[in-house]
């Protein structure tokens, strides 16, 4: 999907929610698991039908695929060839792999969910380099979603790091000595990579202080933004700082909506609280008059 198809998706359907299948076989509902043979896939299929025309993007995270070995992937092969066929697509699709390794390694990685599991995007660790991002913006229509600042309790233990180093200022060639934090040399150097047609960034709603100034860095490029929800971020909060004149944000929400519910309803109650999500983000976006 490219950028303009994004945007276009988010405009059609008033909302830049995107639903995290986090499936967790342990927390899906005892029945599912009883009367189905790839129970996983069921409990997706019902959470896609309830929400996809509520959500602009999907994010399966492939922790709980890969935890039940071949069975695992082939639910998520199954969940991806549903999404992508579905009547009320398209949506925008994450593979939230954070793959992040050499360059030989890393272009099996893009064809692995590129070509074979049809993803838009994979979400990538860039600390290992440019050719670790490269084979993921190199494929037309295709995204790198870049990890920069995370929203889980240890991200202070690098990314928040502050060293002085030494950085170049322009062109100029001059040294000099500047405070900045590591995410922030890491955005800036990915953006010399990359550009706001193939590369996104995370961006935690755990940190809506610094949500602002990485905005303003990156004034075109789109944010998926977790920690909404239950790790407690503010849609409204991370909204109001962050969207730009494209919207520019995905906020992603899991656990509030896929288990909102164990009873057999909880396709309905899922559909209820993105519902809530969806009718929040179009006012929000009605504020910027991009609806």
């Amino acid at each position: 999907m490219t950028r303009q198809e994004l945007i276009q998706t988010i405009r059609n359907k008033k909302s830049y929610l995107c639903i995290g299948l986090d499936t967790d076989l342990e927390k899906i509902p005892n029945w599912i698991r009883e009367e189905f043979d790839d129970p996983i896939y069921e409990f997706n299929r019902r959470i896609i039908d309830a929400t996809i025309d509520l959500a602009a993007a999907y994010k399966p995270n492939m922790a709980f695929y890969e935890s039940q070995g071949s069975k695992g992937w082939q639910s998520l092969e199954k969940t991806m060839d549903y999404l992508n066929g579905h009547p009320l697509g398209p949506v925008f699709t994450i593979a939230d792999a954070k793959r992040g390794d050499i360059g030989n390694s890393a272009s099996h990685y893009a064809k692995a969910f590129f070509e074979n599991m049809h993803f838009d995007s994979v979400t990538v660790n860039p600390y290992m380099g440019h050719d670790a991002l490269q084979p993921f913006i190199t494929v037309p229509g295709k995204w790198a979603v870049v990890l920069v600042l995370t929203s889980n309790p240890g991200a202070r233990d690098f990314q928040l790091w502050q060293p002085q180093l030494p950085l170049l200022l322009g062109k100029l060639g001059i040294m000099t000595e500047q405070w900045k934090r590591f995410y922030e040399l890491i955005m800036e150097q990915c953006l010399d990579w990359g550009n706001p047609e193939n590369m996104m960034f995370v961006v935690g709603a755990t940190r809506p202080e610094m949500i602002q100034s990485i905005r303003e860095s990156a004034p075109d490029h789109f944010f998926l933004v977790p920690g909404v929800g239950t790790q407690g971020g503010s849609l409204q909060e991370v909204s109001r700082q962050a969207m730009n004149s494209d919207c520019g944000l995905l906020i992603n929400v899991s656990r509030n909506i896929i288990f909102a519910s164990t009873g057999r309803d909880f396709d309905q109650k899922a559909r209820e609280v993105a519902h809530a999500y969806q009718q929040e983000m179009e006012e929000l976006l009605k504020e910027k008059n991009l609806v």
